[in-house]
């Protein structure tokens, strides 16, 4: 998947392509930002035509311009067409859910503010915690403060990540084989989660 990742990227990627893929990894749809920022790093080392620290501004220009229009969109439609849009197959498929949103509601009542800025670190809280801040009508000067900064951090440490994945190639190689089937194994079990998780609850709708 990294190897095909980084061909497409080969004949893509540019500092509009990464903030064009941030600013989708930072609304509903299901882009991980591990698949965007490191990819580009290593990239940029291997060619020498992109400069680091453009990668990280870039991807977090993005992400900002993403969180802020699930925030724009949450302040304006309110909780209720929040909440219907997330019943609906195709915020389903998008992997949004009315748990999801209320789990990022939930963490943004216990952390304020801030949440926005540690909820980027957050898996799972990471694309979603700006609509909560819509849905409270946070002042927008301290979202896009909040944002930017645990964005910054966040695209910082990816970037860090594909400057060791770049420098330790030779490992990568060697140990190929062991970390393909640690990935299928992690899949695996991720894959079973969800299916129990999927049987409890149609048990649960069931009763």
């Amino acid at each position: 998947m990294f190897s095909f990742i980084l061909e497409w990227y080969k004949a893509h990627i540019s500092y509009a392509t990464i903030m064009l893929c941030m600013t989708i990894e930072s609304t509903f749809l299901p882009l991980p930002s591990e698949a965007v920022v490191p990819p580009a790093v290593w990239f940029a080392l291997d060619k020498g035509s992109m400069n680091i620290i453009l990668i990280v501004i870039f991807g977090t220009l993005g992400a900002l311009i993403g969180s802020l229009i699930n925030y724009t969109l949450a302040y304006f439609l309110g909780p209720k067409i929040v909440y219907a849009f997330a019943n609906t197959r195709f915020a389903r498929m998008c992997l949004v859910t009315p748990e999801k949103i209320e789990k990022a509601e939930q963490y943004f009542v216990k952390h304020g503010r801030s949440s926005t800025f540690i909820g980027r670190l957050v898996p799972g809280i990471r694309h979603l915690i700006s609509i909560p801040a819509g849905l409270a009508k946070m002042p927008l000067r301290d979202f896009i403060t909040f944002t930017v900064l645990g964005a910054g951090i966040w695209n910082i440490i990816l970037a860090i990540l594909g400057y060791v994945l770049y420098t330790q190639q030779d490992m990568l190689g060697k140990y190929a084989k062991e970390l393909s089937l640690a990935l299928l194994v992690v899949g695996g079990i991720f894959v079973v989660y969800l299916i129990v998780q999927g049987m409890k609850k149609n048990n649960k709708n069931g009763k």
